[in-house]
């Protein structure tokens, strides 16, 4: 199959299901629609042709037979025992979204008045003006067509919407949940609002449980307003037939603080873009990741973040640690507008091979039309450091165990940023087992039952 043929075939898959696409979304949502199958007709599948993609086939993950489900699952899930992860001291508001939408008997309770945590479909319809204020205004289908593919099948997922001058101290945990018993293809959109004054942290788990493949195409779209603070981890836990790319496109107010951190632990393949615009003075973005691959998994970080008012500041962190035949890629851009003056800028990229045969392509990248400006960009690629090993080794300790422990230290400079300490003690637990070879997925996770 070509990247013609694939794109000839989802295109005929909406024709063919468009009226009950849009059956159960509001026409806000549904007007977009259009515009999505004309970006997404002329821009195609991304390619390697494309430079944004020049590393990552997609085309070897995304082709062959799946499905597609127009309704929700009809799954019964008990969310007292579902997935609620072994961290006692970590308490949080816990949202499930079963192959794409949102769960219906979901109950996040004693949240503080005025937050919404609902829906994305359902938002639609009951909160028109907050999410026509937002909806598909920072996410362009003109320029990025798998963000236009997302538009285009677009029903539902997550919103999460904090008025003025509230701060939550518990976390929102979104699980989001593969379960098929044939190969699917999934669409979640999400839309998270944080309003002037407010602050707020995110934990998302994404899981399959079930051997089948799956292809999932994620968009989430971020307004975080004046003074506002905004703090995501997302942990990517999946199997290895399954494929992810994710989109997320964050838009920064006046001395508003966002921060990301995505732990790539498993997947066939994973792709995550990551697009933010610092558009008020004073904006802080802190964009960081750690990810892990062998066999072969493909594991690729695009990031553009567009300094568009002055004195701002961002800091990007990617690591990798590539085993077996896997491979990675991080194509990173920071762009500085003309006039922007006072821009801090920081990006860098370090990766570790452990075999012969994994693969790094890495690729950060500066545009500045500003002298007045601190940015600097780097990127390594090479092997555990023979040095620290043979130090090691000298005191004792096995060849193996010396090697896990350089690793676990690679990573801690990434989970150190974490700032729920229960939540980094964890992460940190998961990493040290994923390093090992133990980790399959989140084990301490209880999944009891999940039928009919």
């Amino acid at each position: 199959m070509t990247t013609l043929e694939l794109q000839e075939e989802l295109a005929k898959l909406y024709n063919k299901n468009a009226s009950h696409i849009a059956e159960d979304t509001s026409e806000l949502i549904n007007k977009h629609r259009q515009q999505a199958f004309e970006d997404f007709k002329r821009l195609g599948i991304p390619s390697k042709k494309n430079e944004d993609y020049r590393y990552t086939d997609l085309m070897s993950y995304l082709k062959g037979e799946y499905s597609y489900e127009i309704a929700p699952s009809k799954f019964s899930v008990d969310l007292d025992d579902l997935f609620r992860c072994d961290i006692p001291e970590l308490d949080t508001f816990i949202v499930l979204v079963l192959n794409g939408f949102y769960y219906k008997q979901n109950n996040p309770v004693g949240l503080p008045e005025g937050v919404i945590i609902s829906s994305f479909a359902k938002a639609s319809i009951q909160y028109p003006e907050i999410v026509n204020r937002h909806y598909a205004k920072y996410a362009d289908t003109k320029l990025d067509s798998l963000a236009a593919l997302n538009t285009l099948f677009a029903q539902d997922g997550i919103f999460i919407y904090i008025p003025k001058n509230i701060k939550i101290d518990k976390p929102i945990q979104i699980i989001n949940i593969g379960f098929s018993f044939k190969n699917l293809r999934i669409t979640r959109r999400n839309l998270f609002v944080i309003e002037q004054d407010s602050s707020a942290s995110l934990l998302i788990c994404d899981h399959t449980l079930c051997p089948r493949s799956f292809i999932t195409n994620s968009l989430t779209e971020i307004y975080t307003g004046d003074n506002a603070s905004f703090n995501v981890i997302r942990m990517q836990n999946e199997n290895g037939n399954s494929s992810q790319i994710s989109n997320t496109f964050v838009y920064q107010e006046a001395n508003s603080r966002f921060s990301s951190n995505t732990i790539s632990l498993h997947g066939g393949l994973i792709r995550n873009n990551t697009f933010a615009k610092l558009n008020g003075e004073g904006a802080l973005n802190k964009t960081y990741g750690i990810f892990f691959g062998d066999n072969d998994q493909h594991v690729a970080n695009y990031t553009h973040i567009h300094h568009a008012k002055p004195h701002c500041e961002s800091d990007q962190l990617f690591k990798g640690i590539l085993d077996g035949n896997s491979t990675g890629a991080f194509n990173g851009k920071i762009l500085v507008d003309k006039f922007v003056v006072k821009t801090q800028a920081y990006q860098r990229n370090n990766n570790i091979l452990l075999s012969k045969t994994a693969r790094m392509n890495t690729k950060p990248q500066l545009e500045i039309y500003n002298d007045d400006v601190k940015c600097s960009h780097g990127a390594t690629v090479g092997q555990l450091d023979e040095n620290a090993l043979f130090y090691l080794r000298s005191r004792g300790i096995s060849n193996q165990e010396a090697r896990h422990l350089l690793m676990y230290a690679f990573a801690d400079e990434v989970i150190a940023d974490i700032k729920l300490d229960p939540l980094r003690q964890r992460m940190n637990e998961m990493i040290e087992k994923r390093l090992r070879g133990e980790l399959a997925r989140c084990e301490n996770c209880k999944v009891h039952h999940l039928g009919n």
